[in-house]
């Protein structure tokens, strides 16, 4: 029996759908089950790199198929991406599933359940949806006029089918849950999995035993930092306004880590309102995380509020690891507030108050005794609930009833 994972991007890419596939894939490989993994020759960054097509990587058999490269610059070329790794990951498919095999397929490219529903039912394979965000909704909640019309209702349609196909459809966050049971989803066919860190390759840092903090010159200052994908989904709007009413403290700084969509803009926003105590740096190494996550001394987490529940941010539990509190602009409703609340580890702020916003960055920069508890309420939230091996153990026992059906 194979266990088969679908996903445009793995190691050694270093985006977040890899990192997750790839920490559960390698776990399952040192067991009894024969692991595959189809994928694209491309990296998340780099559209442009060639991987190689056919290789054994740590016991896993590795295929990564052919598709255009155009990469993210536009949406047509994106679409182009998608639909020639739709097509080949089909083909690929077909070739390995057999009879009682397990296919595991996430959500990058998107409706990527529906090839794996179409191919799992041809060949008799078994199907477990990894659900990461849910697609159409997520892009008509950014306001993309045709995710509102019928061709969003047609995909909403077709993705339903692909779950109802699935012998598990494994969601990430409690909201997702509740959005799935109302679309007519069986409860019994979805399993709530977090997201995780591992918190033995992060753990907390202190500010004097981090090389980055002097390599980036940042031994003085009280760092408030976002680390990961600013994208479409998360709010910038409060941020900034704070960030401008925050800009003649010299002693805070803010740090950016990460890339996408609307990384420009905050640069440019930056620049025009005369916000000098800010620094822009790319993505970090996943080997280096314990470091890069440990330079901020505040993290911030934000996410749009029509988002929620068809996205859950998953750089809160790196956050974690590291010790640090959690500042978090979303719904006082959401699923990241009731974490924070639940832990005690950070404050939530609304979208719009860019005021509350200052305040709680004013407080914690001020305090840090405060720091220390959020942070020490956070490390203490990952190791019971959030700690990678928890949920390892969660999926491990998902794959043995679904093999056992």
């Amino acid at each position: 029996m194979k266990v088969i994972f679908v996903n445009r991007y793995f190691y050694p890419d270093q985006s977040a759908t890899s990192q997750l596939l790839s920490d559960l894939a390698f776990h399952l490989a040192s067991g009894a089950h024969e692991i595959h993994v189809v994928t694209s020759r491309q990296r998340y960054d780099d559209a442009s790199s060639a991987l190689p097509a056919n290789e054994h990587v740590r016991g896993i058999k590795v295929s990564r198929v052919w598709t255009t490269r155009f990469g993210r610059g536009s949406l047509v070329g994106r679409a182009f991406d998608y639909l020639t790794f739709y097509a080949s990951a089909f083909a690929r498919l077909v070739l390995l599933v057999r009879e009682g095999d397990v296919v595991i397929a996430k959500t990058d490219p998107p409706m990527l359940s529906v090839v794996a529903a179409m191919v799992t039912r041809l060949r008799g394979g078994k199907l477990i949806n990894w659900l990461q965000d849910l697609f159409p909704e997520v892009a008509a909640a950014a306001d993309l006029k045709w995710a509102k019309g019928v061709v969003g209702q047609m995909l909403t349609r077709l993705r339903d089918w692909s779950l109802r196909c699935a012998h598990q459809n494994v969601v990430v966050g409690e909201k997702m849950r509740e959005i799935l049971i109302a679309r007519g989803i069986e409860p019994t066919k979805i399993t709530v999995i977090p997201n995780w860190a591992d918190g033995d390759a992060i753990r907390p840092v202190a500010r004097t035993q981090n090389p980055l903090r002097s390599k980036w010159g940042l031994e003085s200052k009280t760092v408030v930092g976002y680390s990961g994908n600013l994208g479409r989904v998360h709010e910038f709007g409060t941020l900034l306004a704070a960030m401008t009413a925050l800009r003649e403290d010299k002693d805070t700084l803010f740090l950016f880590i990460g890339a996408g969509k609307q990384r420009q803009m905050l640069e440019t926003e930056c620049k025009t309102r005369g916000i000098t105590a800010v620094t822009f740096l790319p993505y970090q190494a996943r080997e280096d995380l314990v470091w890069s996550l440990g330079v901020p001394d505040v993290h911030l987490v934000t996410l749009l509020p029509e988002m929620e529940g068809l996205v859950v941010p998953s750089k809160v539990y790196g956050i974690a690891a590291a010790g640090r509190p959690i500042l978090n602009v979303g719904a006082l409703d959401g699923e990241i507030a009731k974490l924070v609340e639940k832990h005690h580890c950070g404050f939530t702020v609304e979208p719009g108050d860019a005021k509350g916003l200052a305040n709680a960055i004013t407080r914690l920069a001020g305090d840090d005794v405060l720091r220390a508890k959020l942070g020490g309420n956070a490390r203490k939230a990952l190791e019971d609930d959030y700690e990678m091996r928890h949920a390892l153990l969660k999926w491990r026992n998902l794959l043995d009833t679904v093999v056992q059906q």
